[in-house]
Parts: C-alpha cells; structure tokens; sequence
C-alpha cells in the first residue's frame, strides 16, 4: 500500500502539518478581517455623518438619512463630542442591541474570540461597535449592524483562505515529496537493491556497492555497507577454500606419504649402490620430487591466498592475449606445439588485467601441459571477440579431450585436474576470479578432437 511506503508516509505527513499551519494562520486571519469589516462600517459611518453636519441646523430629509445608513450598510450612528454624545443617524431595527464590541485597542485573544462567537451565532442579532473617529473628529463613534452579513462575509473569506491553504498544502507537499524522492528515497531503493544483489551472489564482486550518495547520511551508510561486503566477500572465500583443503587433506597426505616413500627408497638406492642402473634412476627421483613440491606449493597458495575484488578498468583485449601466448611459447621446450592468436585490435574489454591474465594463462597453460604429456604434436587456439553485451575468450586444443573424472568434478580444487599428476587448483581458481567479475568460465565441448573453454565477460555492470 502506498501510505504504507516512507513516499507515502512522508506526503501524508507533509500534508497533514501544511494544513494544520494553515488553520494556525486561518484563526487570526479571519478575526482579522472581522475586525477590518467593523472597522469599516466605522469609517463608512463618520463619512455618513459628515453630510449631516454639513446640512443646515444638521437636518436631513428622511430619504437622505436612510440612504447614508444604507450606504455605510449600518442601523444607527452615534457620535461623541466634546463629552456628549449625539445620535446622528438612526433607523428603525428589528430587535434590541445584543452585545457591544470596542475596537479601541483590543487585545489579540480578545479579537479572536469575539471572531468565534460571531461565527458560532446563526441568528441575526443586532450588534454595536465602538471605536475612534478618525482625524481627531471626536471622543467615540458608535455604530449599530446586523451580525449576519458579517458572518457570511467571515464565511466566505473563510472558505477563500480554506481553498488557498488547500492548493499552497498540494504543491508544497508535491515539491517536498519529489525532492525526497529524489534525495532520500532513490539512493535508499538503490541501497537495498544493493543489499538484495549482493545477498543473491555474495562471490559476485560487482555486487559490492560504489558510495555514491549525495547525503552525509546516505553516503556513509553506503561505505559501512561497502567495508561490510568487502569483509564478508572476502570471509567467503576464505572459508571456502579452507573447506575444499580441509576436505583434501586427507588425500593430500597419502599421496605425499607415497611420492616421498618413492623418493626416499630411489634415494637410498641412489646411496647405498653403484649400479649403473642410477642414471635411470635419477631422473625418477627428480620427477617424484617435483611432484611432491607442486603438489605442496598449490595445496598451500589455494589454502592462504585471499584474492582481492577486482580492479574493473578498460584496456584493450588483445595485448594481453599475446602476452599470455609468449609466455606459453616460452614453456613449450622442445614439444611440438603451436600456440596461435586471433584478435582483432581495437577490442576493449572492462575487467582487472592482472586477474584476467591468470585466468587465461591458467586455462592455456593446462592444455600445453596436456599436449606435452602426450608427447605428440598439438595446437592450441586462443580466440578474442566482443558481442553487443559481453567480451568472450575461447581457449580450443586438439589434445585426448578431459577425462570422465574430471568432467564430474570440473573447476573443483583436487578433485578436476585432466591429467595425471594435475591438482584441479588452476581450473578453480580461474573460475573464481571469472565469477568475481561477473561472468562465467564453461567447458563447451570435450572430445576425441579436443576441449573448448569459454571465458564470458558481461559488458554491464548493475
């Protein structure tokens, strides 16, 4: 519901306090304007007596009486001089005099309250108001009205400032309620649409929100929002790799246990014998050795690392294909592999460079190893393009294709490596810095012919 919404309240709101300033300002508007009426007729009937002073004898033809008393829209005037007091215009009326009102120097509740009697009072009642000629005229002048045309004259100015206040409520409230609209409660939405994404994919770092906020207040809600992402993210991640290397080491220390076993037994040959046969043995030695520092090394980088949120800047997307493709070249030795590019320049991409190489590199660097382990010719593809939504890196070699365990746990650590001796670390770790950014890392083919990675980058950020 609408009036159930901080919008809605703080309108309602608005609306309700304009109005009741309004009715603050009505009260001593109208006994204002009842006074000024009084008055009024007090002006109007000194004015009236001035053409019966100006008369002979200060006579007038009873149709000119009458007509004065019309014109000044009074029943009778009295005037005060020099300490007596005259009647100098008079006509009949309907009943006697109800109450008396002195506009000389009256006091503010006094005014209002007499303005609320007036309007309090349905009958016709005939009133007298007392005030001071002006420019010195005389002592007092005294005037006899009817009540009702007052308070239908109160009425009707009451009803002009009533549709005032309503029209200046409506547009002061409408401005007040754009401008927090615009101020408060968008950066608010936009906070918890902030809050909903990230819940929905915490791994997600462009989730994290950007303080961006105009409001003190908003703005440091949106940096404490932020450090708190940033620690949980973080948390995450960190827990999950503990929970994928507390799960392996089990697995960890036998295979260790049994490539040192090796290591110690060929070492022992190696000591205690002169056998030619050490010259193959040797190389044994060298290659289970190696293992076991691999295997070591990874299982403690994957352990400790806590790989920070991406840096998102534009650079373009194919210098830094090349520069994966020659560090490869580099490793390749005396195998028969080809490692080939195809890009076009002027190719941007949006992501953390250092990042994005580690997750190329890693994915190159497993189809190399896998082609060098097969000891036959290979090739490798790196392919660069961009779409109207996303960038995309397809990584393609014509090795044996991945094996059934590794397509069950595919991008799981220790359990995904495709070839004999592999960790799976490589694979996960990529698809972690992939899924940082946003996007996706996908096995879309496997093979007799070969495996297809694609790297898949949205162009969007939320």
């Amino acid at each position: 519901m609408f009036f159930n919404s901080l919008s809605g309240r703080f309108l309602l709101l608005t609306i309700v306090f304009v109005m009741l300033a309004e009715v603050l300002i009505f009260v001593p508007s109208v006994s204002r304007f009842r006074m000024d009426y009084l008055q009024a007729r007090l002006d109007s009937s000194q004015i009236a007596t001035l053409a019966l002073l100006a008369a002979p004898s200060e006579m007038v033809e009873p149709e000119l009486e009458a007509e004065l008393l019309r014109n000044a829209d009074v029943l009778n005037v009295a005037l005060q001089r020099n300490a007596i007091r005259e009647l100098m215009l008079s006509s009949p009326m309907k009943a006697p005099i109800g109450q008396t009102f002195d506009l000389r120097d009256p006091p503010a509740w006094e005014l209002v309250m007499d303005a609320m009697m007036t309007l309090w009072h349905d009958d016709d009642r005939v009133i007298r108001v007392i005030g001071e000629p002006v420019k010195e005229a005389g002592q007092l002048i005294e005037a006899s009205l009817y009540e009702k045309p007052l308070r239908d004259a109160m009425l009707d100015y009451g009803k002009t400032i009533f549709n005032l206040s309503l029209f200046i409520s409506v547009v002061t409230a409408s401005m007040l309620f754009i401008a927090v609209r615009f101020f408060i409660v968008r950066p608010m939405s936009r906070l918890v649409q902030q809050i909903r994404g990230f819940s929905a994919a915490p791994e997600d770092a462009r989730q994290i929100i950007q303080p961006q906020a105009g409001v003190i207040e908003l703005h440091e809600a949106e940096t404490a929002l932020q450090s708190m992402q940033l620690q949980l993210s973080q948390s995450l991640k960190q827990k999950g790799r503990m929970a994928a290397l507390g799960g392996a080491v089990s697995k960890i220390s036998h295979d260790l246990r049994n490539i040192l076993t090796t290591t110690q037994l060929l070492a022992d040959r190696m000591e205690l014998s002169d056998d030619p046969a050490v010259k193959k043995t040797a190389p044994k030695l060298v290659t289970s050795l190696s293992r076991a520092v691999n295997l070591c090394e990874s299982t403690l980088r994957f352990g400790k690392a806590e790989e920070t949120p991406p840096q998102l800047k534009s650079f373009s997307m194919k210098p830094l294909l090349v520069e994966v493709v020659e560090g490869e070249h580099l490793a390749i030795g005396e195998a028969e592999i080809d490692i080939s590019l195809d890009v076009a320049n002027g190719i941007n991409v949006k992501a953390d460079r250092e990042q994005l190489y580690r997750i190329v590199s890693n994915i190159v660097r497993n189809a190399r190893q896998v082609l060098t382990a097969r000891k036959q010719s290979g090739k490798i593809l790196v392919e660069g393009r961009e779409t109207e939504d996303s960038w995309i890196i397809s990584i393609s070699d014509d090795g044996p294709g991945l094996p059934k365990k590794a397509m069950d746990n595919l991008f799981t650590a220790f359990e995904g490596g495709a070839r004999k001796g592999g960790s799976g670390l490589g694979l996960a770790i990529s698809a972690e810095l992939v899924k940082g950014h946003g996007g996706l890392l996908e096995l879309t083919s496997t093979g007799s012919d070969g495996s297809t990675f694609l790297i898949t980058l949205p162009k969007e950020t939320p």
